[in-house]
């Protein structure tokens, strides 16, 4: 059973930055894609961020130029850095890793933004 391990949200100011990471308890090498979701009160949960092993790179339209995807395999760990944040960033962020056919979650970690 894989496990992803979220950390990095907490209280932020506006204009302020966040790292998200994202631990796998496997090699994340051959993964197929690797994305960053939020979801905020009320809301439905969507894609903020996320890249597949062909290349293909997407970011939701309103954090473009404030948000990052990355990886980093030798430490087996996904990364969003978030930056120029703002109170409508505020939500629970989760990341999911696809290996093969199969998604898998992290458990969500918190992102406030408020003064």
């Amino acid at each position: 059973q894989v496990q992803l391990v979220e950390s990095g949200g907490g209280l932020v100011q506006p204009g302020g930055s966040l790292r998200l990471a994202c631990a796998a308890s496997r090699s994340i090498n051959s993964i197929y894609a690797m994305g960053w979701y939020r979801q905020a009160p009320g809301k439905q949960r969507e894609l903020v961020a996320s890249f597949t092993s062909g290349g293909s790179l997407y970011y939701l339209d309103v954090v473009k130029g404030r948000f990052t995807i990355s990886r980093d395999n030798a430490k087996r760990t996904v990364y969003l850095q978030m930056n120029s944040l703002k109170p409508e960033d505020t939500a629970v962020y989760y990341c999911k890793v696809t290996w093969g056919a199969t998604d898998y979650w992290g458990q969500g970690t918190q992102v406030t933004v408020s003064s």
